[in-house]
């Protein structure tokens, strides 16, 4: 009886063996479901015709939470002639307000955009120094109190965090849309609080009469909330005076005669 018993005992072992080592119970119902066919990535396919087995999107379709409208979500107006001059209001709307808005700007700058461009935007950042330390000056960042970032269109600043420009890689898949907003409300939060780096705006004939007007670049209701908010302007890096502006002042050409002091006279350069 006792040999009957092992017998049957033995002949189950056997016919439950796979032939390898496994961690599953010795009877799996449906082994089917664990060991079904699969397709690695960018694998060759006999089903389909075009034999991918990474198959394309839908004609037509789009993220649950993807932004169509390109005025928020590339910057540029509805007909792509140009980049948008401001802010679209329907972002600083989803966002709360604007003091919620430059808040995360704050936020969101201090995360992706300090180690490049430091915390008061004049690209004396730690990345900036190392750079110049090991010999590689061609990553320098640019600092954002010129005027031509400073006149800038916003849509044209967005634009240029979301695709990327020169050693600047996009950030378009790290940072969302509204944030991505954000910061471009944050950076212009920095240029009013310290105006002193900038010099004067150009002046260009407007399209209404003829007058002269500042060029765009900046929402008026950023600058605004900037100059009155009570977000405090960054410390100004060791090393950097005036905010890190290493602008030097203009300087007199050589031979240049001052307006104030006219050049002195033949006669009385040459002596009796």
């Amino acid at each position: 009886m006792n040999r009957l018993v092992f017998g049957v005992l033995a002949l189950g072992a056997l016919t439950s063996c796979r032939g390898q080592t496994s961690r599953d119970a010795p009877v799996v119902g449906i082994r089917n479901m664990y060991d079904q066919p699969r397709y690695d990535v960018q694998e060759e396919s006999a089903f389909f015709p075009d034999h991918r087995t990474m198959r394309p999107l839908v004609e037509g379709v789009v993220a649950h939470d993807q932004d169509v409208d390109p005025q928020t979500s590339q910057g540029r107006l509805d007909d792509d002639s140009g980049y948008v001059l401001e802010i679209p209001k329907s972002v600083i709307t989803r966002a709360g307000g604007m003091p919620a808005f430059l808040e995360r700007g704050k936020a969101r700058y201090g995360v992706y955009c300090t180690p490049c461009h430091d915390s008061t935007g004049s690209g004396e950042g730690l990345v900036k120094r190392r750079a110049v330390a090991s010999g590689a000056a061609a990553f320098v960042p640019p600092t954002f109190h010129q005027d031509r970032i400073r006149h800038m269109p916003d849509g044209q600043l967005f634009a240029t965090i979301s695709n990327g420009k020169s050693n600047m890689p996009p950030y378009a898949m790290q940072i969302k849309v509204d944030d991505r907003w954000a910061i471009v409300g944050y950076v212009r939060a920095l240029q009013v609080a310290q105006p002193k780096l900038a010099s004067p705006a150009a002046m260009v004939p407007t399209a209404a009469a003829g007058t002269a007007g500042p060029v765009p670049g900046g929402s008026a209701a950023v600058q605004a909330q900037a100059a009155g908010s009570n977000i405090a302007p960054p410390t100004t890096p060791a090393g950097a005076a005036d905010g890190g502006s290493t602008q030097a002042p203009p300087t007199k050409p050589t031979g240049a005669v001052s307006a104030t002091a006219p050049a002195a006279s033949a006669h009385q350069e040459k002596k009796p």
